[in-house]
């Protein structure tokens, strides 16, 4: 929002919501019915048909910038600027979307209204030129002074410092403006597509490319990497006064006085208004490698729509927690596609980048989901994947690679102990992060506890919570015999006394779960139970009135940089312990592994946690409470 909004700040389907869609399907409804369904030929009109493809065509362009740039950033290779996006940035932009409704409107009331619109050529040379003499003439000049208009103390304080506010920018911020300012925009950009109507030079091609050509350009020169190569500009060097870069508009957000042009630098340098160290960030941008990090956490994907919830998927989704919503069934062709994709594709890739004080941190995923690491015939290709970015990581120098999610299990690799057989020379620190999740929940039970009921499938995590809490004092209920006789054999004789079997179910309100936790457990439990799951991922929520626990995780400090999306599930700016654990081994300098059966010190881990800036979450019963 600007700092003193103005008039036509907002799109006029604001209040509408999600549902926004809504107010095309009228004209995409009446174009396809037209034209599949008229019995006069007259009617049908392939402009009107394609307003609809071309639409979708644009939202489909935008993603594939949106993903490229910020698995871009994330590797760092040419990025520009290293300042951080944070989540207001990204709720700032989640709009973007906007003007591609407007433009559907304008285009098909357009057609509607216009006559000229009606039964346009595929191809006509003569408007081609002309668009593009248009643009690069009045279109080009008059958005210039209009852009130096708005960088006026009156404008931009009620519009265009809405899209200034993101100092580092995304694709998207390209059309992150008041709606007021789209207007002026569309009307500068009509000018072509206008006069080519009105002089019956007007085409298919014409629209279509000059729509796509305004899109690339605007998209590309918003994203924070450098990717316009040397030898365009060696080859042909009057090229620099038509065509800029990403790092010629990414000066303009941070310089605000210079670079105004829209896509050609020509009017700056007529009117000397090029930022002075434009080549030299453009050069230093093209050189720049990708970034090593010192702590890389190692996760893969969830459920089959973890995909879009990537922070390479869509930006809104990424930055909630992730719950199922029905219109992603919509996506079912890509979900397909990118399920056969994991099949055939065998490498990790970069999916965020994160700073901790002087720590530079990066999450790399591993293309399976949650469902492949329990086919046995995958293990073995999830395993060298793993293997493999192990290795890459003590190749590049990396200190510490933490395990998240089923990287680390017991049946796949005997919680990271089976890299450390094959390499033990290893000088990157594998850390499975199991005693900090043991901390959180250990530390998630209220104070004055003396009873607790432990229940699912039994884990490193559950077996040293279970040795903790007894020699604690707390009783610890089991409901399983087995797990009653695998966990005594775990404990001394004096901690063994502290462990029950019991057949009743309403021995305790505080539930430790994990995997395996069967929804007819959950409705055997008292009223008001609090379920604290110790497992990688959360239960099933079964009862409305009971309180269920997020995963072990904690708040993360305000100085952790660059967090836009969220882990999985888990709230924003809250990471899982096992993430965690990896950034605290690096800043406390633990020069062992973590992995195996090997535990380090729970007191010590957690103390080093809180003294690093990280916070436990507060219990939802403790919340009920306090209302």
């Amino acid at each position: 929002m600007a700092n003193k909004p103005g008039i036509l700040t907002n799109c006029p389907w604001a209040c509408l919501g999600n549902l926004k869609y809504l107010v095309l399907a009228p004209f995409a409804c009446h174009s396809i019915y037209t034209f599949f369904m008229s019995k006069d030929e007259s009617e049908r009109d392939m402009f009107y048909i394609l307003l609809l493809p071309l639409t979708l065509f644009r939202m489909v362009h935008y993603q594939i910038w949106i993903s490229l740039s910020r698995y871009r950033t994330a590797k760092g290779n040419n990025r520009i600027l290293d300042r951080s996006i944070e989540f207001d940035q990204v709720d700032r932009e989640s709009n973007w979307d906007d003007e591609i409704i407007l433009f559907g409107l304008v285009y098909y009331i357009g057609y509607l209204i216009l006559e000229q619109a009606h039964h346009m050529p595929m191809w006509r040379t003569d408007g081609i030129i002309i668009t593009a003499l248009l643009h690069i003439g009045p279109v080009e000049f008059l958005y210039y002074w209009l852009h130096r208009a708005l960088h006026h103390h009156f404008l931009y304080s009620r519009y265009h410092s809405h899209h200034h506010s993101s100092i580092v920018t995304e694709p998207i911020t390209a059309v992150v403006h008041p709606f007021a300012e789209i207007l002026a925009y569309y009307t500068l950009f009509g000018i072509p597509v206008f006069t080519t109507l009105f002089t019956g030079t007007v085409s298919i091609a014409s629209i279509g490319a000059y729509v796509i050509y305004i899109d690339f350009m605007n998209l590309m020169g918003h994203c924070n990497f450098e990717l316009i190569p040397k030898w365009m500009f060696s080859i042909f060097p009057p090229l620099k006064y038509f065509m800029y870069t990403p790092s010629y508009h990414s000066l303009h957000h941070t310089q605000f006085r210079t670079n105004y042009c829209l896509f050609m630098p020509l009017y700056d340098y007529i009117y000397d208004t090029m930022d002075k160290s434009s080549d030299t960030l453009y050069e230093k941008s093209l050189d720049r490698e990708a970034e090593v990090p010192d702590v890389v956490h190692l996760t893969h994907l969830t459920t089959l729509e973890s995909i879009y919830h990537l922070r390479l998927g869509f930006a809104s989704l990424a930055s909630k927690p992730h719950t199922s919503k029905w219109y992603m069934l919509l996506m079912w062709p890509v979900t397909l596609w990118s399920i056969m994709l994991t099949w055939i594709y065998g490498y990790t890739f970069v999916v965020e980048r994160n700073l901790f004080k002087n720590l530079k941190l990066q999450t790399w995923a591993i293309p399976k989901y949650r469902i492949q690491y329990f086919m046995q015939w995958q293990r073995e290709s999830i395993n060298n994947m793993i293997e493999k970015a192990i290795i890459e990581a003590d190749q590049k120098a990396i200190k510490v690679l933490s395990l998240g999610l089923l990287n680390q299990a017991k049946q796949l690799n005997s919680n990271g102990e089976l890299y450390l057989r094959r390499y033990p020379q290893l000088k990157v620190k594998v850390v499975d992060g199991s005693s900090l999740a043991v901390a959180v929940v250990l530390n998630s039970i209220s104070k004055g506890t003396s009873q607790v009921v432990l229940r699912g499938r039994l884990s490193k995590v559950a077996n040293s919570i279970a040795l903790a809490l007894c020699k604690g004092g707390i009783q610890v209920v089991t409901l399983d015999e087995e797990d009653y006789k695998r966990l005594k054999a775990k404990l001394t004789p004096e901690a063994a006394t502290n462990l029950v079997l019991s057949k009743c179910y309403n021995v305790s309100k505080i539930w430790l779960v994990g995997d395996g936790l069967s929804e007819d457990e959950q409705l055997k439990a008292p009223k008001g139970t609090l379920f604290i799951p110790f497992s990688q991922f959360p239960p099933r929520k079964v009862r409305k009135d009971c309180f269920y626990f997020n995963t072990p995780a904690m708040n993360i400090p305000k100085h952790l940089e660059n967090v836009n999306s969220c882990e999985n599930w888990l709230p924003r700016r809250v990471m899982s312990a096992w993430r965690i654990a990896g950034i605290l081994h690096a800043l406390e300098g633990w020069n062992e592994h973590e992995c195996g059966n090997k535990m380090f010190d729970i007191d010590k881990v957690w103390k080093a946690s809180l003294r690093h800036g990280f916070s436990p979450l507060i219990t939802p019963s403790a919340i009920e409470a306090k209302a």
